[in-house]
């Protein structure tokens, strides 16, 4: 994996727009492109409090199917607890769910594809890219 998907990029996807993420997507290899399994948990929580939670289970499954599920390991926790600590020792606190994520990426040296940049870019040594602009 070189690339790590934030949820709200995974959500552009599912829907198909804005054209331009989905432009940037088809640009590259399958195996390049994975989510954290923190973001698969906020999205199967979007499904179920949806409106239409089987269509949007059944969306959800397809767009899954051939990413890489990068699981929140013992290397993410630490991760996770330098990131937390920095970030309340500056007084730059993130949401909790970010922070997660973006320790994750951190933690496995890839890319974190968000359109949120102004949150992650609080986590030092993070790359991060906005497929959105």
């Amino acid at each position: 994996m070189k690339y790590m998907l934030d949820t709200n990029i995974c959500i552009y996807l599912i829907k198909q727009k804005p054209e331009k993420v989905l432009r940037h997507f088809k640009t590259h290899s399958v195996g390049d492109i994975g989510i954290s399994s923190i973001t698969l948990a906020e999205l199967r929580f979007g499904v179920e409090k949806s409106e239409q939670v089987e269509k949007n289970r059944q969306a959800l499954d397809e767009f899954v199917l051939p990413l890489e599920i990068a699981d929140f390991d013992e290397k993410a926790a630490e991760s996770y607890g330098k990131v937390r600590t920095a970030l309340e020792k500056e007084g730059k606190p993130i949401g909790s769910m970010d922070m997660l994520i973006g320790a994750h990426a951190l933690s496995l040296s890839v890319i974190l594809i968000t359109n949120n940049t102004s949150e992650f870019k609080q986590i030092k040594h993070l790359k991060i890219a906005d497929w959105s602009r």
